[in-house]
């Protein structure tokens, strides 16, 4: 899928079921939406930083913030810094945000049935278990964040951390990585997986030219059919994928 010379006919491939060894989750565009949270946190901090929010915004979605800051305003490019401020933002805007349909269901049916999964995330900890806590999700035994690795998103570093803390980092395993960010699609299939990606933030041109493996609307889509007992391989249901045809 990874070409933009592709012709595609809709959300409409017919039901198709997977297996994988682990699967790996983004979260802000995955699992929550919190544009308009993130746009007035940025307002914010671009006024205190003197740079302008849509300069900002060109770049953040996907990566980390101190990354987007290194960038714009290297001063504030620290991690003290950065834990506070995110860690206002799900205190501050918290009803600005909302779970990405069918991420609620499928989180639920992870957990009670014991299946090895992970949050791979570009925010901090702070951030993290703020929006978790304000929308009532469930949290993961495994939680990569900003301040896990050296290099954020592209840098496939965070996916093959994720792999390690599941442990299903060897060639022979099986992994899905579910994005909406052409940055974590890249670093998903850069640290060896597969990839699953929501229409939620990015249009579907931009979502297929980071070369993910399907293309759905969101996480209603993906349904768990079951996971062997021990928390052994995960076998899902993908339906209503995006059909794409080379030209």
């Amino acid at each position: 899928m990874g070409s933009t010379q592709a012709a595609t006919s809709g959300f409409a491939a017919p039901p198709e079921v997977v297996t994988f060894d682990g699967l790996l989750f983004d979260m802000d565009g995955t699992i929550i939406d919190s544009t308009d949270a993130v746009v007035k946190h940025w307002e914010t901090i671009g006024k205190e930083i003197g740079v302008d929010p849509k300069v900002i915004l060109q770049t953040s979605h996907g990566r980390r913030s101190i990354d987007t800051l290194q960038m714009l305003a290297p001063e504030k490019a620290n991690w003290e810094y950065i834990q506070h401020m995110e860690g206002l933002l799900p205190k501050l805007h918290g009803a600005d945000a909302v779970e990405i349909p069918g991420a609620r269901a499928l989180l639920h049916d992870l957990i009670v049935r014991d299946a090895p999964w992970a949050i791979v995330t570009s925010g901090t900890v702070p951030l993290v278990k703020g929006w978790l806590n304000v929308l009532n999700l469930p949290a993961p035994e495994h939680l990569i964040t900003a301040e896990s690795v050296a290099n954020g998103k592209p840098d496939p570093a965070c996916y093959r951390l994720g792999r390690e803390r599941l442990r299903v980092d060897g060639p022979d395993k099986r992994v899905l990585v579910l994005e909406d960010s052409p940055a974590g699609i890249r670093a998903g299939k850069a640290a060896g997986c597969q990839v699953l990606a929501v229409v939620t933030s990015h249009t579907a041109e931009q979502v297929l030219a980071a070369g993910p493996d399907w293309v759905v609307r969101d996480l209603a889509s993906v349904r768990l059919l079951r996971v062997e007992e021990g928390g052994g391989p995960v076998t899902l249901e993908v339906r209503d994928a995006l059909v794409v045809r080379p030209q």
